[in-house]
């Protein structure tokens, strides 16, 4: 921050409001403010945002990690107003909040005070506790950790190529809700269709693609056709569903179930299960289950009634909202829009989420799509609604069009599979 930016920041007289986040509750927060009479300081531990809902094409090779990422100075130059320094970025880890001081502490740089925060920071992994899941399972809830899974697959691949020990390969996919049911079915295509061009000395029968869920149904939330329909559809695929399991143990080379039994597996994909970073256990704030902050219905903090939150990391009245984009997106816009009424002297409105559905996708020309309130849509149709939702959220041009013509390239073109390699 050059010094004039700087004095000017100490002597604006607008209210001063911090939105930690940079995922779509904090974009949508600070969307929402736009035309306030405020200052904003948008603060995230990465300088991009990250499209969470395709990191598994990340994972499996289809996109780059730049196709599903913009970065957060480029969101807040095109949202903020010409000639005015309405928004600024900062790039850091918050380590500790005082909601009393209203003082905010970061891992670099000097602290920074607020008038209203806004916290919409999300939530990481879950591993409810399960012995070895946090050394040896791979999640895939962050950019860098879906990187981590397609590294791993890749250099497995070219291992056993290599070693002809092919004996026991499998993929334990862990949890059977949207990106379990995504992750299994996409892994089971590639095996399908990449090997036998790829890796013509492999027999793609020894790779098995295995997906575990300890309730005996796939993608929980739906209505129960789409479901029989999901687990139809990664059976065709190669997928082998194991319902009614529950993981006991991960271990570097096996699953261990609660019945005792045993799965070999070469990566293990944990894909089920939220929590609050560790780091929100030092920021006074009241938590609920998963650690989640909890808020009254106008997603305040009631002890504190000028903290905001919104997106994964609130709880209203210990009742967590769906793990989706849209209940971030709602909540961030409905944060703006009650911190505004209070700068008005008006009364601040409670949170209604609109729920406008759901969809999965199991793979090329097949996926599941609850529309609220209307027609429950499988297979093409509900496969091109898929795509074309996505594409349509992304932020920026240049991500829909690399986005639209490398699921065009897997999905649609004569190539059917190809990874992609590089960052």
């Amino acid at each position: 921050m050059s010094a004039a930016v700087a004095a000017g920041a100490e002597t604006d007289t607008r209210p001063h409001v911090v939105v930690v986040g940079a995922g779509f509750a904090g974009l949508s927060a600070v969307r929402s403010l736009r035309k306030a009479p405020v200052r904003v300081t948008l603060i995230d531990r990465h300088s991009y945002s990250t499209f969470q809902p395709l990191l598994y094409q990340v994972a499996t090779g289809a996109l780059n990690p730049g196709d599903i990422t913009y970065g957060a100075r480029s969101f807040v130059a095109t949202v903020g107003r010409k000639g005015d320094t309405w928004a600024t970025f900062r790039k850091g880890v918050v380590t500790e909040i005082d909601p009393d001081a209203k003082v905010i502490t970061l891992d670099v740089g000097p602290s920074l005070s607020y008038d209203y925060l806004v916290v919409a920071n999300g939530v990481t992994t879950n591993y409810f506790g399960v012995p070895g899941a946090k050394e040896h399972a791979y999640p895939i809830y962050t950019r860098a950790e879906a990187l981590s899974v397609r590294d791993r697959m890749m250099g497995y691949l070219d291992h056993i190529s290599a070693t002809k020990e092919a004996d026991g390969a499998s993929v334990v996919v862990v949890g059977a809700g949207a990106t379990g049911v995504e992750m299994a079915g996409t892994l089971a295509e590639l095996r399908n269709a990449m090997l036998p061009s790829r890796y013509p000395e492999l027999d793609p029968d020894h790779v098995k693609v295995i997906l575990l869920e300890m309730t005996d149904k796939v993608l929980a939330p739906f209505d129960p056709k789409l479901r029989t329909y999901a687990a139809e559809q990664l059976r065709a695929r190669g997928v082998e569903l194991r319902l009614g399991a529950a993981v006991a143990e991960v271990k570097e080379d096996r699953v261990v179930l609660k019945d005792g039994s045993e799965l070999p597996a070469q990566m293990t994909i944990w894909a089920t299960g939220v929590a609050a970073h560790d780091t929100v256990k030092k920021w006074g704030l009241p938590q609920g289950r998963g650690g989640r902050i909890i808020v009254s219905d106008d997603l305040r903090v009631t002890e504190h009634p000028d903290v905001f939150v919104a997106g994964d990391i609130g709880i209203i009245d210990d009742n967590p909202l769906p793990q989706l984009a849209q209940p971030a997106i709602q909540t961030g816009a409905q944060a703006g829009r009650n911190l505004l009424a209070l700068l008005e002297g008006r009364p601040t409105t409670p949170f209604k989420y609109f729920d406008k559905g759901t969809m999965a996708t199991i793979g090329r020309r097949s996926a599941v799509a609850q529309i609220a309130h209307g027609p429950r849509l499988h297979g093409t149709i509900a496969w091109l609604a898929w795509m074309f939702v996505h594409i349509f959220a992304l932020l920026g041009n240049r991500n829909r069009i690399m986005v639209s013509l490398a699921l065009m390239f897997r999905y649609i073109g004569q190539r059917r599979s190809v990874l992609v390699v590089g960052d």
